[in-house]
């Protein structure tokens, strides 16, 4: 960023503007020492703590933190839009050298849209339902621009055109519903750069879709920036995208700017703990696979799985590596050789759809898919939305049921498995969701959450659970003082955790994770596949590992599987599929890694 008449880089800590000496004419935008709070019921709550910095004409800003750094409180703030509470309290933003500050909500409407445009996170709360996504584009160019409606409507489809949909005057005509999640947001580029604003503010832009789409859609960005000279302010929390997209980035944390400079400089020579914190956590930017830390590999040599899951886990046939308590190493190597915890076959699933007009489509969304799970490793499915992922995980832990095909456990077919042997299965296989808020009941206190799988399968006493459970609150890395408190009380990450520690109270074997870390932050998704690798020596578990995303996979993967569209395209070891891909998918999916131009 560019600071009038400075060369300085920020430093830690530091507040103020990093430039290179740029005259003040060349910035579009201007934030001097912005202060925002919100009213409580206990008083007002800083959530921007004096930040300064400049967009040059032209250019990409990443503003880049975690939830509640205060980084969408600043994007909302530079349109005069903040959420119920909010108000700016102190310094300026000036936009083409005025204060919009002062300016009256009248004054506010003909920059908004017009010459600033700007892009939400979630395209399902932010286009009208009951729009067609045409008329919502020719909206605002009538408004804007004061087209006629033919003009207007004429106009709208050059501009599908240009966001890149395919068939640009057919999806004119459709409903918001009708179009992917990532349709629906180039839907909202288009709308911000209808009136070929001079800024746009794109906040959070990609961070619900997948990694192919997301690289298409910022792509998308790239090329409007290119061809309008657009100025952009990319608010994320994924410091990888940032370092592909962005000429200058801004870090943030608790309300202010940690750290800023050119992309280059704060990725190559981060100054703050935090920003190297980010710069290590980035999946894009950290390739590493992820290893057991010193404590676990300390806690496995003690026993410590056996000694907690003594009166919880079934007698295991012998010569298996937890038959006499003791915990197999994890290795990758290792696991190649060892049984097998979990085999299917020729796995199929189909689901009827209903098409327009009457009649149903058949949807093939598991088609033929098999693949084994080593004892004692992880093997990992990747794939986009609707590539079958979560229905083949289902159907392996026996949540769901296949068409043909089987399910093998510990060499046991329970494919048709039902009543008590069913449940039975249940205590060997445990499955972790994406949302942790939705898959925990908030009613409960943490403790009661945690024992649930006791009590259902009526091990131990209230006292022996409440023993179990604040034992497995350590073990998760959370302290035992939070077991009295509700879900609603705790971080994403903690809310993880715990579902976690849940899956863990009745002494799995093997655990199902879908998607446990896309809805976190990147340095807590760090922490909790961190937590996933130490658990898994000390406990001695295999996981069956389900992503979109291939820079997690490869952090915690020992096997993986390529699916898409209900089949398996490419399987192998996770140095074989990530070192040397078969399938043309595969390399997309790779390349589609953020963070990658960077390295």
């Amino acid at each position: 960023m560019i600071e009038h008449g400075s060369g300085a880089k920020t430093g830690s800590g530091a507040n103020s503007v990093a430039g290179d000496g740029a005259a003040a004419d060349d910035n579009i935008l201007v934030v001097r020492d912005l202060h925002v709070s919100y009213a409580t019921r206990s008083g007002p709550v800083a959530a921007v703590r004096g930040i300064s910095f400049v967009v040059p004409r032209g250019k990409i800003v990443a503003i880049v933190g975690e939830s509640g750094s205060g980084k969408s409180t600043t994007s909302q703030a530079l349109i005069r839009r903040l959420a119920s509470g909010g108000r700016i309290d102190s310094g300026s933003i000036e936009f083409e050298g005025r204060d919009l500050g002062p300016m009256s909500e009248r004054e506010l409407r003909s920059i908004r849209g017009g010459r600033i445009g700007f892009v939400p996170q979630d395209p399902s709360k932010s286009l009208n339902p009951l729009m067609r996504v045409g008329d919502q584009i020719a909206e605002a160019l009538r408004l804007h621009l004061k087209l006629d409606k033919a003009a207007a409507a004429t106009e709208a489809v050059r501009i599908l055109a240009e966001v890149g949909l395919p068939d640009p005057d057919a999806r004119a005509t459709q409903f918001p519903h009708e179009l992917s999640g990532g349709m629906r947001q180039r839907v909202l580029i288009g709308i911000a750069w209808a009136c070929n604003p001079q800024l746009v503010i794109a906040d959070e832009p990609t961070s619900a879709l997948d990694v192919t789409v997301q690289r298409h859609v910022l792509d998308n960005i790239d090329e409007l920036v290119r061809r309008h000279n657009t100025s952009v302010v990319l608010v994320t929390h994924d410091l990888a995208v940032a370092a592909d997209r962005a000429d200058y980035v801004a870090v943030m944390s608790n309300g202010e700017i940690v750290e800023q400079g050119t992309t280059e400089q704060v990725l190559s020579s981060p100054t703050h703990e935090y920003t190297k914190k980010l710069v290590e956590s980035a999946p894009g930017l950290a390739s590493r696979r992820l290893t057991p830390s010193l404590t676990a590999l300390g806690e496995q040599q003690q026993s410590s799985a056996g000694k907690l899951f003594t009166h919880t886990r079934p007698a295991q046939p012998a010569g298996s590596a937890t038959a006499s308590g003791a915990i197999p190493a994890h290795s990758g190597a290792d696991a190649a050789g060892a049984t097998n915890i979990l085999e299917v076959s020729n796995l199929v699933k189909t689901f009827a759809l209903r098409r327009q007009g009457g009649g149903s489509q058949v949807l093939r969304a598991v088609d033929d898919v098999s693949f084994v799970v080593p004892r004692g490793s992880t093997f990992s499915i990747v794939g986009e939305s609707g590539s079958g992922k979560t229905t083949t995980a289902r159907i392996a832990a026996r949540i769901a049921s296949a068409d043909s095909g089987t399910v093998s456990f510990d060499g046991t077919d329970v494919t048709s498995l039902s009543g008590e042997a069913l449940r039975q299965l249940r205590r060997r296989v445990q499955v972790v969701y994406q949302n942790p808020f939705g898959s925990l009941d908030p009613k409960m206190s943490i403790e009661k959450i945690i024992a649930e799988p006791l009590r259902a399968f009526r091990v131990g006493d209230r006292t022996h659970r409440a023993e179990v459970a604040r034992e497995l609150l350590e073990h998760v890395s959370l302290s035992p003082s939070l077991a009295q408190r509700r879900p609603t009380e705790l971080s994403g990450g903690q809310r993880q955790r715990v579902a976690i520690a849940r899956s863990l109270a009745i002494g799995p074997e093997l655990i199902v994770l879908d998607e446990p870390v896309s809805a976190l932050d990147v340095s807590v998704q760090e922490q909790i596949l961190q937590l996933l690798v130490d658990l898994q020596v000390q406990f001695g578990l295999s996981y069956l590992f389900i992503s979109h995303d291939l820079g997690v996979i490869r952090q915690i993967s020992d096997h993986i599987a390529v699916m898409r569209s209900g089949k398996v395209l490419e399987a192998g070891t996770a140095h074989d599929v990530l070192a040397n891909p078969q399938h043309e998918y595969t390399r997309e999916l790779l390349a589609a890694i953020p963070g990658q131009r960077a390295v």
